[in-house]
């Protein structure tokens, strides 16, 4: 009888020893690296148009005329209640429609005088000076 139970014990020692866990460290995952956002633009100036823009003829776009260096990003900004446009009187840009509360962006490269207007109301004028 001792001898079986020495035989249990010796099993159970053994079960125990083999199921007692691991000698390795657990690992722990390698943390993401989150990503770097890219740059914003940087907005040299904002133009606004402004409530009731259509009926403001050349005081439509606040300020204007601007002027502003080679390089330099300007931003209209819809802060009326109706659609608007900016677009260039030369075709060198156009925002399409400007929803209430939404912007347009371009950056002027090139030196000149840059007259604009809005498309749907073409009462509405403004200028970009880049120098």
């Amino acid at each position: 009888m001792r001898s079986l139970q020495l035989g249990l014990l010796a099993i159970l020692f053994i079960s125990v020893v083999s199921c007692g866990g691991s000698s390795t460290p657990p690992t722990n995952p390698t943390p993401t690296p989150t990503p770097t956002p890219p740059n914003p633009t940087f907005i040299a100036l904002t133009i606004s148009i402004p409530a009731g823009a259509a009926q403001l003829g050349t005081r439509a776009y606040s300020p204007s005329p601007v002027t502003v260096a080679p390089g330099a990003t300007v931003r209209w900004s819809n802060d009326d209640s109706i659609t608007h446009t900016t677009t260039s009187n030369t075709a060198v840009w156009t925002s399409g429609n400007i929803s209430p509360g939404s912007f347009f962006d371009v950056t002027f490269q090139t030196a000149g005088t840059y007259a604009y207007h809005c498309a749907i109301h073409p009462g509405m004028v403004g200028t970009v000076v880049v120098q």
